[in-house]
């Protein structure tokens, strides 16, 4: 419970047997797992490698407590959705993370695209059902569908939070301009996974006015009020995961290092802060 976890999509050059090392030498819990084309795990072979994976972690004392599906897996007619649930079943891993669904404001009618997507959401409720497992819908910026908890709630909103869930992202949720709490408690009953990255932002000049520009930064660097989130998700007993992501593509491999190293001990602080020092089975 609580763990903190990684998201693998940094990590694509290493084998499962590496990255239980890199857990164990930076000290998190286990990985939201990458499954993606590329990856060691990934939608060819995700039906065999993603137990052998889990088995492999779990032996290492680390958890998968979710995946990441390719960005294309968004509807559950795709041909990889069944053979991906049913993997997680069988690899007692409980929670997915779909890809976008893209919106433009110009040329689609939001309405009608809450509408197709509900429709779709109804399908992956049966699937999950079927095999026990929990959908999850990320909010983030640049024109997804379910930017923030307020555009997630009409995706969301009426379905059976067994199967259905929330991801929330505080630092996209700064960018869209939403407080953590106000956006919690819209999606509260359906919270799964938070995630845990910090962006700063400011103001840059466009043909003679005003845009906002930003970057993700290490983890209390940026504009995440991470005392109130934590606040927030003990305040309504939140037990799910704490993916952190990593996402600095630009730096060296060593400058990467370090920054996963001290965004480790950050939320490792701040979640004993919250929570104590036993805020995980098995952590330390």
């Amino acid at each position: 419970m609580r763990e903190i976890i990684v998201f693998s999509k940094m990590l694509r050059e290493k084998s499962v047997d590496e990255l239980a090392g890199i857990a164990h030498e930076y000290g998190f819990e286990g990985y939201d797992l990458c499954v993606r084309p590329g990856y060691p795990v990934n939608p060819d072979n995700v039906g065999e490698a993603l137990v052998q994976a889990a088995r492999t972690l779990e032996r290492a004392g680390l958890a998968i407590p979710m995946i990441t599906g390719s960005l294309d897996l968004l509807t559950p007619d795709n041909p990889t959705a069944e053979p991906t649930l049913r993997a997680m079943d069988s690899a007692n891993v409980r929670l997915l993370k779909l890809g976008y669904f893209r919106f433009d404001p110009v040329t689609q009618d939001y309405w009608a695209e809450v509408g197709k997507i509900r429709a779709a959401l109804e399908g992956w409720a049966q699937l999950a059902q079927k095999y026990n497992v929990k959908i999850c819908y990320h909010t983030h910026n640049d024109r997804c569908m379910g930017l923030n908890a307020a555009a997630l709630a009409h995706l969301i909103n009426g379905f059976d939070p067994r199967y259905i869930g929330a991801y929330l992202d505080p630092l996209h949720l700064v960018l869209e301009g939403e407080e953590f709490a106000f956006g919690l408690a819209m999606v509260q009953k359906y919270l799964s996974i938070v995630a845990l990255k910090d962006v700063l932002k400011w103001r840059e000049e466009k043909n003679g006015h005003g845009s906002v520009a930003f970057e993700v930064v290490p983890a209390g660097e940026g504009m995440v009020d991470w005392t109130a989130v934590f606040a927030d998700l003990h305040r309504v007993g939140y037990q799910g995961p704490l993916s952190m992501h990593c996402e600095y593509h630009q730096v060296p491999e060593a400058e990467f290092w370090r920054i996963l190293k001290g965004e480790v001990a950050f939320f490792k602080r701040m979640r004993a802060n919250t929570w104590g020092a036993q805020a995980t089975a098995g952590a330390g």
